[in-house]
């Protein structure tokens, strides 16, 4: 019996389903999954440290509950609160802006 589905390449169904590279749909599709990314990067980072939300949080001055908005969503944190989760982390940040 031949196969019903056909097999196509993430970066395919991604071009046909939210747009091509430099389209505003597509470029505000991967600055949101950057965000997601980095909410990971410091939960993991959280986690590796053996840290509760509420640890984190009282190193940076903030309550448990803006810990885990930035694990969850970055879309509201202000960069001084993320500048201080990293520092509470020991984590480098480093910043790549591009003008093109």
């Amino acid at each position: 019996m031949a196969d019903k589905f056909k097999t196509v390449p993430l970066a395919v169904m991604i071009d046909k389903h939210i747009g091509k590279l430099g389209t505003k749909k597509r470029d505000i599709f991967e600055n949101e999954l950057r965000i997601d990314l980095l909410g990971q990067a410091i939960k993991q980072a959280r986690q590796d440290r053996n840290m509760t939300q509420e640890q984190l949080g009282e190193l940076v001055g903030v309550q448990k509950a803006q810990i885990s908005k930035i694990e969850n969503s970055l879309k509201n944190a202000r960069i001084e609160t993320l500048l201080k989760v990293f520092d509470a982390l020991g984590a480098k940040v480093n910043f790549n802006v591009e003008l093109i």
